[in-house]
C-alpha cells in the first residue's frame, strides 16, 4: 500500500531560517508520508537535504528588506517567474493529488506570493485535500497596515485551511500575542513545540573543535544576506579592543552574504592574528559549543542553537524594513536571563567590543522549552490526515449503545 503524500511549500526570502525549519519538518514527515517539497528560494551549496524528501525547485524568488520581490533566475523577470511557478505548482498538485498540502507561513506572511498560493489552495479545496498552515513562534506585527493585514489573513485562513500548526512552546509565545484580526480564527490552532534541525550524517560526524587557550567569540548572521553590518562591527571591535584583550573572533559569513561584502571581509581579516573569517561551517551548533561566547542576530533557528549549547550570547536583532519579530524574541529571551541584547541602531565597533568583554563574564540562565516540534508535527499531521480520510458515519445506521 502506497504512503499518503504531503505537498510541502516553502518560500525563504530574506534568510535561511524558513528553509532550515522546513527541511527539519519535511524530514520528520517523510517517516510516514511521501513528501514532495516545493522550494521557492535559492538553495545554498552544502545544505544537506533531508533523506526521503523529494525537492522540486521553482524559479527562485527572494525579497528585499523593503518588501519588493526579486528574481534570482537571470532568465526570467519577477512577473514571468511568478507565472511559471503558478503553472508548475498547479500541474504538480494535479499530478500528485496529495493527501495533505502543507504551506509555510501564508497567509500570515508571504502576501506577495498570494497569486500563486491562493490558486493552489483553491485547487486543493476542490480535491478535498487537507490544508495545513505552518507558522514560527512570533509573527511580524509592525506593518503600517497591520490591522488590515491581520484581518485578510484571518479570512483567508478560515476559508482555505483546515489547521494551523504553530512551531513554538505556548509558554514562550502564543499566536494571539502577535496576531490581532477583527474576525476571529475558526481554524483549529495546534502548538507543536520548537523545531530543531535534524541531525544529519555530516553533523553526526563533525568533530568537536579542540578548546583554545584564548577565548573565542563566534560571530554569525544566519544565511548572511543582511549580516554585513554585524560582521563589519565585529572586525572593528577586534581591531579596537578585543585583540589587545586576548579575545579571538571567528566570523561565519553565511552563504548569502553578497560576494562584494565577502571579499571586503576577507581583506579586513588578512594579516590580523586572532581574527578569522569563514563562508560556512559544517555545524554551527558544534562551533558554539566550543566557543567562549556568541554574537549573532536572533532568528528562530539561532535562538534554538543558543539555548541548546548554553553559550553566553549577545544578540543584535535584525530590525530593518519594519521587521520586529527578532526584537520581540530577543526581549523575551533577555527577560528570562538567557541572552544579552544590543540594539542594531547602537551597533558599532566600540559598542560591540564593550558588550563582548562584558559578555565573557555572563552566565545565561537555562530555559526549559519544548523542543520536540518536528516529531509532534509529524504525529499531528498523521492524525489529522487519518481523520480527514476516515469515512463519514452512515446516518441511516443507529449508533451502538444509543437509544433510537
Amino acid at each position: 500500500m502506497s504512503r499518503p503524500t504531503v505537498l510541502f511549500y516553502c518560500q525563504h526570502s530574506l534568510g535561511l531560517g524558513h528553509l532550515v525549519r522546513s527541511f527539519a519538518l519535511a524530514g520528520a514527515l517523510a517517516e510516514r508520508f511521501r513528501v514532495v517539497l516545493l522550494n521557492g528560494g535559492r538553495l545554498p551549496r552544502g545544505l544537506p537535504t533531508p533523506p526521503g524528501v523529494e525537492i522540486v525547485s521553482l524559479p527562485p524568488l527572494g525579497m528585499t528588506v523593503d518588501g519588493a520581490l526579486v528574481s534570482h533566475d537571470r532568465r526570467r523577470s519577477t512577473e514571468r517567474a511568478l507565472r511559471v511557478r503558478r503553472r508548475e505548482m498547479l500541474e504538480l498538485q494535479a499530478e500528485l493529488r496529495p493527501d495533505v498540502l502543507f504551506i509555510e507561513l501564508f497567509p500570515f506572511g508571504r502576501k506577495k506570493f498570494a497569486s500563486e498560493l491562493v490558486p493552489l489552495l483553491e485547487a486543493a479545496r476542490e480535491a478535498e485535500t487537507l490544508t495545513i498552515c505552518s507558522l514560527r513562534d512570533i509573527l511580524v506585527a509592525s506593518r503600517h497596515d497591520q490591522q488590515k493585514f491581520d484581518e485578510r489573513a484571518s479570512l483567508t485562513a478560515n476559508a482555505l485551511f483546515d489547521a494551523i500548526l504553530v512551531h513554538a512552546d505556548p509558554r514562550f509565545a502564543r499566536l494571539e500575542e502577535s496576531f490581532h484580526p477583527v474576525t476571529p480564527l475558526r481554524v483549529p490552532v495546534h502548538y507543536t513545540g520548537f523545531v530543531l534541525p535534524g541531525v544529519d550524517q555530516a553533523r553526526a560526524l563533525a568533530p568537536t573543535p579542540a578548546p583554545t587557550r584564548r577565548p573565542r567569540v563566534v560571530v554569525s548572521a544566519g544565511g548572511g544576506a543582511y549580516g554585513a553590518a554585524l560582521m563589519a562591527a565585529a572586525v572593528e571591535a577586534h581591531r579596537l579592543e578585543l585583540a589587545d584583550a586576548g579575545v579571538d573572533v571567528r566570523i561565519i559569513a553565511g552563504p548569502f552574504l553578497p560576494e562584494s561584502e565577502w571579499q571586503l571581509l576577507r581583506a579586513a581579516a588578512q594579516g590580523r592574528p586572532g581574527l578569522e573569517v569563514r563562508r560556512s561551517v559544517p555545524d554551527l551548533t558544534t562551533e558554539l559549543g566550543a566557543a567562549a561566547a556568541s554574537v549573532s542576530q536572533c532568528g528562530y533557528n539561532t535562538m534554538l542553537d543558543l539555548l541548546r549549547t548554553g553559550v553566553p550570547a549577545l544578540v543584535v536583532p535584525f530590525a530593518e524594513g519594519g521587521e520586529d519579530e527578532q526584537t520581540r524574541r530577543a526581549d523575551r529571551l533577555a527577560r528570562l536571563g538567557a541572552v544579552r541584547v544590543l540594539e542594531a541602531d547602537r551597533l558599532d565597533g566600540r559598542s560591540l567590543a564593550a558588550a563582548v568583554r562584558a559578555l565573557l563574564a555572563f552566565r545565561p540562565e537555562p530555559v526549559a522549552l519544548d523542543l520536540d516540534g518536528a516529531r509532534t508535527t509529524a504525529l499531528l499531521v498523521g492524525n489529522l490526515a487519518a481523520r480527514a480520510a476516515a469515512p463519514a458515519p452512515d446516518p441511516s445506521r443507529p449508533l451502538v449503545g444509543v437509544d433510537p
